[in-house]
């Protein structure tokens, strides 16, 4: 079904605001029942329209303002009082519709782009659980450069992605450098620092350059077997936190430290 006919972000707010065709409106609820968390950000959408047509539906039982009546003096009442009222109106949804927009741009942000953006950023998402439970385990040779190489590390890793990287400071998470390799990616070299605590749980964080860049920061969870992931993508970063270690609620305060140190 959704192969078929796919679900834009444009859909999903049409269905809030339920302008949606019967038809194409059970396809799209039938889409939600399998992805709670699709069907949690339209709810809030709902909740957020709601709240704002509370707020600015006043403006439009506005009086008419008197520049607009002198501006309109000379024709007939009639058209005057059409005209007027159509531009209260407008006015009036135009702020309605700048708050909504508004809100609607940072929830899409913060929560997903759109729908061939989320299918690649989900693959990366894929490919970091890989990585991660590829290298966790080894005792060995968890890393190709040590922590104790770090500047090594990072500026070999820099050159080879060709992006100013470095490796966040995760102390406050219990956290510390192990190292960091080089891996290969569908488009081009990838770079994979890994993280572990005293007791020797770990982490990995996972580095992408992206052809172009994005204008849009998205932030979601995977779960790919055991592995939790949190995900998102920077202007011309795609970065995945890995760990099987973790709890997501763990795992979400660490991405949030890396996201605030690797913010431009």
């Amino acid at each position: 079904m959704a192969g078929e006919t796919p679900i834009s972000e444009a859909d999903l707010h049409a269905y809030a605001d339920g302008r949606l065709a019967p038809a194409r409106r059970a396809e799209i609820e039938a889409w939600l029942a399998t992805r709670p968390e699709d069907a949690e950000r339209v709810a809030h959408y709902r909740e957020s329209a709601t709240q704002l047509k509370a707020r600015y539906e006043a403006v439009l039982a506005e009086p008419i303002p008197p520049r607009l009546e002198r501006a309109a003096s000379g024709r007939p009442r009639r058209w005057l009082e059409g005209a007027s009222r159509a531009v209260a109106f407008a006015a009036g949804w135009t702020v309605f519709g700048a708050a909504l927009g508004a809100l609607a741009a940072w929830q899409i942000a913060f929560t997903r782009q759109a729908p061939a953006a989320a299918l690649e950023n989900t693959a990366i998402a894929r490919r970091a659980a890989v990585a991660h439970a590829v290298y966790s385990p080894e005792v060995r040779h968890p890393v190709e450069v040590g922590a104790d190489q770090e500047q090594h590390l990072v500026t070999w890793l820099s050159k080879r992605l060709g992006l100013k990287l470095k490796a966040p400071r995760l102390d406050e998470a219990g956290m510390s450098l192990v190292g960091g390799r080089l891996l290969p990616g569908d488009v081009g070299p990838v770079a994979q620092f890994m993280y572990q605590s005293d007791r020797g749980r770990r982490m990995t964080l996972y580095v992408r350059a992206e052809n172009a860049p994005h204008r849009e920061t998205a932030f979601r969870y995977a779960r790919e077997n055991n592995v939790g992931v949190f995900y998102w993508v920077e202007q011309t970063c795609s970065y995945a936190i890995a760990s099987s270690d973790l709890s997501k609620e763990e795992l979400l305060s660490v991405a949030t430290m890396v996201y605030k140190q690797l913010e431009p």
